[in-house]
């Protein structure tokens, strides 16, 4: 195998806003893996304070070639696990892989999402800013037809960030437009109680982690008595054995858990979730760690092949100045591929 890798920095063409701070570039590397006839392609991406493998820019680029030439005595059950606590690397090689196998045309999953047949629901994704400019989104995502709204909160003044949820629902009831709010855990537990409540008051959909990852105890007891569904995301980090992930889904017990390859073990780990989530009657969804194009259009893939009638957190594909050409298209609330 010949194998390539190209360092692609993301520039946001808006400052992204969350409650770990503002992000104006993202880091990405595209691999490509040649056999001589065919080219696959993916995406290592990482998010730095929150990817648990990345440190250093210099230090992970060596992690990237370290596992690369392993790679190039092939792919091995043993590199597989040992690539486990590298999520981003592991779903970078596992998406090459997958489109080296099916012909080196970017299709990663032979499903009718990846053969344009079929379109995926994704909510219309709201950034921290100013209360100004959190309104002017979501009267844009309104009009571009999405029915489902995922609004960051945990950085304005609360009642400000409810005020904006209000101006939503006065003219929306649950029923026309789904809520939902990613907390990034920003939230100490009291405050989670009162925000949960206040949450619950405008019909909510789901609050994604509410309080900071790795307080089992305190988010097992906020699942159990809140009035709003919570959704674990961030809390699924870092947990790659197969007892320690049912572990965590029986003892919290959430009403959802939302899941990112780059985050969550790559292709094959979420898959593992999903599998252990439906077989707890655990509803989940898909959403990207803003990826480019490359490891967007792998994850829509790999949400095709599943018969989820939630919406995906996947329309991030306009977020960057810089992004890959795609075939991935949205309308109305809706990403397919458009292919010619």
């Amino acid at each position: 195998m010949k194998i390539s890798l190209q360092h692609f920095p993301l520039h946001f063409k808006v400052p992204a806003g969350t409650s770990r701070g503002v992000m104006t570039e993202k880091q990405s590397w595209i691999v490509r893996i040649s056999d001589g006839t065919s080219e696959g392609i993916g995406e290592i991406s990482v998010i730095e304070g929150l990817s648990p493998e990345y440190h250093s820019f210099e230090e992970f680029e060596q992690t990237i070639a370290h596992f690369l030439s392993r790679l190039e005595n092939g792919w091995n059950e043993e590199l597989n696990q040992t690539l486990q606590r590298y999520p981003s690397i592991l779903f970078g090689i596992e998406s090459a892989l997958l489109d080296l196998k099916n012909g080196g045309k970017q299709i990663y999953f032979d499903n009718a999402f990846a053969h344009g047949q079929q379109n995926l629901s994704i909510n219309g994704l709201i950034w921290m800013g100013t209360e100004a400019f959190m309104a002017e989104q979501i009267t844009q995502k309104l009009a571009e037809g999405f029915t489902t709204i995922k609004m960051k909160i945990g950085t304005m003044e609360l009642n400000a960030e409810l005020a904006l949820l209000h101006s939503i629902r006065k003219q929306f009831s649950k029923e026309e437009i789904t809520l939902r709010v990613d907390a990034n855990g920003a939230f100490d537990v009291d405050m989670a109680e009162v925000v949960l409540q206040k949450l619950a008051e405008l019909d909510i959909h789901s609050i994604e982690q509410p309080i900071k990852a790795g307080n089992m105890d305190d988010m097992k007891r906020l699942c159990l008595n809140s009035p709003t569904p919570i959704a674990l995301d961030e809390e699924l980090i870092g947990i790659y054995d197969k007892t320690e992930k049912i572990k965590l889904l029986e003892t919290i017990q959430p009403q959802y858990i939302i899941l990112k390859p780059s985050l969550h073990g790559g292709i094959s780990g979420t898959q593992e979730w999903i599998a252990l989530a439906e077989e707890r009657n655990i509803e989940w969804w898909m959403t990207s760690a803003l990826e480019s194009n490359v490891g967007l259009d792998v994850i829509c893939q790999l949400a095709g092949e599943y018969s989820n009638p939630l919406p995906q957190g996947l329309g991030t594909g306009s977020l960057y100045t810089n992004n890959s050409d795609s075939p991935l298209t949205v309308e109305k609330g809706m990403i397919y591929r458009k292919l010619s």
